[in-house]
């Protein structure tokens, strides 16, 4: 596993029950700023047992970013967590981004 692969794990770990990250947040986080859209390539390869809370990462406006199946299942997820999700997708209370 690469380096920036690993990064991204090992802080999308950290990221609290109940809070989301922006995919922008996580690539800096991970040491790689303006790295967003590689975030979400990283993470579409995860197997669908992980453990990692791939669904607590949104897009930077602070909505999910997946589609279909896949949004619901993530809304879903972060609905569980007490996050408040509207129906456009957008976290009710983007506060609610982490800053680790």
């Amino acid at each position: 596993m690469d380096e920036f692969a690993q990064n991204i794990y090992t802080n999308l770990y950290y990221v609290p029950k109940g809070r989301v990250i922006t995919y922008g947040q996580l690539a800096k986080l991970a040491g790689f700023p303006n790295h967003s859209r590689h975030v979400g390539k990283i993470l579409s390869k995860l197997p669908k047992e992980t453990q990692l809370p791939w669904y607590r990462v949104v897009n930077a406006q602070g909505k999910i970013s997946l589609q279909g199946e896949r949004f619901e299942r993530q809304k879903q997820l972060l609905e569980e967590e007490n996050i408040l999700i509207k129906d456009n997708g957008s976290v009710s209370n983007f506060k609610q981004v982490v800053m680790l």
